[in-house]
């Protein structure tokens, strides 16, 4: 590296920024003593080749400690010490034997700090987090990468920024989408998303949300598979170690810099294929755990700052069922929040974000929700974040509850959407009212605060719980290679197995769990909303009823792309759906419907019952059926759209329903339905079939779809 030289620098901005003579290094702690900069050579070496000890006096001004490395170059390696009071029982755990991570680095080196010998935890005993380690080790320690922002070829990029009431999320997983494709070169890593774009264009979706990217460790689980003997993983990443750093073992050549350029690569390659990014981001917790987890980053910088701690300040406040709760309503912890999305939109070009456990961002130092939470409202009112999705986890594991309380532009995860659908076509109780409100927009969650349909993200299922074709297969949950004996994750599910636990061979079985995967998918591309689908339903992915596969980095959690070639048809229908959702105003309405609003304008929505008269809210019933009127001033778009009358029967009757009359002097043809095989379950509109009557058979447990024309 040459002669370095120690110098004053400047106090922002935070992290270490390169510029042509050095590299200049801020960083942010209260209460320490004494703080050290170390330089590496290699990732796995032991000792710094040099050390720079900040001066009070010359190297810090507030509580900001910086510097700058005159010679010091791009995809250098460092780490910090840092000394202070070690006093727990005070919330202060300050240890100068500790290396530490920089929590604006930028990348971060290719080692577990769970393969780390020092591994920089307190012993197992009662009062373990009370001894202070005297041992020091960087061996294995990922060190933080020096990164050059200005080097790679956005070629003209930006990101795309869909209106929400246009998108179709994909939620998805970087490795197990692509890990098990024997065609791609780059499987598994952010390049095998950039291979597999022609599929995600067939498949229709306009908006890619990836689990979570920022660095984590896959190795932190210490659970055995029962029933294999192999150590389980932390495959899904909800426990990050550092927020602005892609994960490396994600990308194909992991060394240095280079994961910040392939994830750059991919946005890039996305964005051109006319796919966003929304990243799932865990501002809730970190990977530190409580009093007995491992030192690596805000532990050792301020813990009483980063984290809501304890009346006695020894322990953690966990309102994450992590072990941990950020402090996230601190003014700096707000600021780290701040700069963290804007370097993902500014730098990394992506579209928006979905926050975990969201709830927490409204919680007050002591951990009370606040009315009008601040760091909810700057991420809402931020200049930068303006036309950046967010999307929040309305509610928290220390029992908040918020969807539908998220203010202004915010739009949340809707369980009640999930549960409603599930329930009305399980179809052994009528919820026929719920179910309607969830499918024209959820307006008794989001009318009364001026918030839109759009504010609500539509989902039948998630990476968390049960797949759609285990939604189908499964009463009850397996989890017993989880390691916890089958006592993780929820146990209400709302599914049903017809029958049969499992995949059965019994065709019968096969074929109503074939027409209700249909039901379920239509129910959610057809309603008012912004639709998200799980990777994999696509093709009716299993995971052989294991609802919270966390832990699964295996065939359990992964996509089979042997799926795509044994599912063809239903994955030709989902593709028809989802680009008959995109070609009609009435399906993404940004307000809500009204019904009959004067005697001389048409309703937008009318409600009807098999006998084709109005619906009886006051009744139970497992049929409802709605007249959708298309005609531009009622959709509020620019462009008239069919007229549509959808029946929906969830008993296990068929039905002869009566159909009203058309609007506009139309004639009723018939484009889809579920009960029939493909082709013959979603003709193209051109080819639709006219009803030469006003009555048509609605089997058991199916939809049918007429169009006007």
């Amino acid at each position: 590296m040459g002669n370095l030289e120690f110098l004053s620098g400047n106090p922002t901005p935070f992290g270490a920024t390169l510029t042509n003579d050095g590299v200049n290094f801020a960083i942010f702690s209260r209460n320490a003593t004494s703080l050290t900069l170390d330089i590496f050579e290699n990732e796995d070496d032991d000792k710094p080749i040099q050390s720079f000890t900040f001066d009070n006096k010359k190297n810090k001004i507030g509580d900001i400690w910086y510097g700058f490395v005159k010679g010091l170059q791009e995809n250098s390696l460092y780490l910090y010490r840092v000394d202070g009071v070690f006093i727990p029982t005070e919330g202060m755990r300050f240890n100068y034997n500790n290396y530490l991570l920089d929590p604006y680095a930028k990348a971060i080196t290719n080692s577990s700090i769970f393969e780390n010998e020092g591994l920089q935890i307190p012993p197992p005993n009662i009062d373990g987090d009370l001894f202070y380690s005297t041992h020091t080790q960087a061996k294995k320690f990922p060190k933080c990468v020096v990164v050059n922002d200005n080097t790679f070829d956005w070629q003209g990029d930006q990101p795309l920024n869909y209106k929400m009431n246009n998108i179709i999320i994909y939620e998805t997983h970087v490795k197990g989408f692509t890990c098990q494709n024997k065609n791609l070169k780059y499987a598994g890593t952010y390049k095998g998303i950039v291979e597999s774009i022609d599929y995600l264009k067939k498949l229709g979706i306009t908006s890619l949300e990836l689990l979570p990217v920022q660095e984590f460790d896959e190795n932190e689980n210490i659970r055995i598979n029962p029933r294999t003997g192999e150590k389980l993983k932390n495959y899904w990443g909800y426990s990050t170690i550092s927020f602005f750093a892609p994960k490396v073992r994600y990308a194909y050549n992991t060394f240095r810099s280079n994961p910040v350029n392939e994830f750059k690569e991919m946005v890039r390659e996305l964005h051109k294929a006319g796919i966003e990014v929304i990243l799932d981001i865990v501002f809730n917790h970190t990977a530190e755990g409580n009093g007995y987890g491992p030192t690596y980053s805000f532990k050792g910088l301020d813990n009483s700052i980063y984290y809501i701690l304890e009346d006695n300040k020894r322990y953690y406040r966990n309102f994450s069922g992590c072990g941990n709760t950020l402090n996230c309503s601190h003014p700096v912890v707000q600021n780290f929040i701040l700069d963290c999305l804007h370097y993902w939109v500014v730098q990394m070009h992506v579209d928006g974000f979905r926050f975990d456990l969201g709830s927490i961002l409204g919680r007050d130092t002591n951990g009370n929700l606040l009315e009008n939470a601040p760091t909810i409202e700057r991420i809402c009112e931020d200049p930068i974040l303006h036309n950046t999705k967010i999307i929040a986890e309305a509610w928290d594991a220390g029992g908040a509850y918020q969807v539908g309380s998220f203010p202004g532009r915010w739009a949340e995860w809707n369980d009640r959407f999930r549960d409603d659908v599930r329930i009305f076509w399980q179809g052994k109780h009528s919820n026929f009212q719920k179910f309607a409100t969830r499918i024209t927009g959820s307006s008794d969650i989001y009318s009364n605060s001026g918030r839109k349909p759009i504010n609500s993200v539509n989902f039948i299922t998630s990476h968390d719980g049960f797949t759609l074709y285990d939604l189908l297969s499964y009463n009850h949950k397996h989890n017993e290679e989880n390691g916890e004996n089958n006592c993780d994750g929820t146990d209400n599910n709302h599914s049903f197995n017809h029958g049969f636990e499992g995949k059965s061979q019994n065709k019968q079985i096969e074929s109503i769990r074939l027409q209700k995967a249909k039901n379920l998918m239509l129910s959610l591309l057809l309603s008012l909303g912004t639709p998200m689908f799980v990777m994999g339903d696509e093709v009716l992915r299993t995971q052989n009823g294991n609802n919270n596969a966390y832990c699964q980095d295996n065939e359990i959690s992964w996509f089979s792309w042997d799926f795509l070639q044994r599912e063809r048809d239903f994955f030709d229908f989902i593709c028809k759906l989802i680009d008959f959702r995109k070609k009609h105003p009435v399906f993404l309405r940004s307000d809500f419907l009204q019904g009959k609003i004067s005697k001389s304008v048409t309703a937008d929505i009318e409600w009807y019952n098999a006998e084709g008269t109005s619906l009886d809210w006051s009744k139970s019933t497992h049929f409802i059926a709605y007249l959708l009127n298309g005609i531009d001033a009622l959709t509020l778009l620019e462009q008239d759209s069919s007229d549509f009358y959808i029946m929906m029967n969830a008993s296990q009757f068929d039905i002869t329903a009566t159909i009203p009359e058309p609007l506009h002097n139309k004639k009723w043809h018939k484009l889809i339905d579920t009960s029939l095989d493909s082709p013959e379950d979603f003709l193209p509109e051109y080819n639709a079939k006219l009803l030469e009557t006003n009555k048509q058979i609605v089997l058991a447990f199916s939809i049918v779809v007429l169009l006007s024309k």
